[in-house]
């Protein structure tokens, strides 16, 4: 399920064109949930995965939530900085990808409050998720959107 969330969350943050998001019609619950969660908060609609998803901004921060049509938070994704990821996961990085460029850097949290990870790279003129789990140790690299 965790590595499910994460593919799902892989890129939401810019994932979606404004086209895209006109054209979506959100379900009732799916913004009062997002209204409880995130009070005072203004989102752009998008889909993801057959989720709703909302982008907006956090303290600052780009930040994403998907929600299925029940109102059900899904998963969680904010930008991070490289000092709030934790140390093995950068040996990890500087070990295996030290000559790619960090495109993104984002904590992502799944609805049983699961913590991972996500190093967006830059490698071969494609973008790539190294993921972690909260202790930073290695899941996977997955091929991003």
């Amino acid at each position: 399920m965790v590595f499910a969330i994460t593919l799902l969350m892989g890129g939401l943050v810019f994932g979606q064109s404004e086209k895209n998001q006109q054209k979506i019609k959100v379900p009732e619950a799916v913004k009062m949930a997002f209204q409880a969660d995130f009070p005072k908060v203004r989102a752009h609609w998008g889909m993801e995965d057959g989720g709703y998803e909302a982008e907006f901004k956090m303290n600052g921060r780009d930040a994403s939530a998907v929600y299925d049509s029940r109102g059900h938070k899904i998963a969680f994704e904010i930008a991070v900085e490289r000092s709030e990821v934790p140390e093995e996961a950068w040996d990890y990085i500087l070990k295996n990808y030290a000559n790619t460029k960090i495109t993104e850097i984002a904590r992502i949290s799944d609805d049983q409050n699961v913590v991972n990870y996500e190093v967006e790279i830059g490698m071969d003129g494609k973008s790539y998720d190294v993921l972690f789990d909260a202790n930073g140790k290695f899941l996977k690299i997955v091929e991003g959107d």
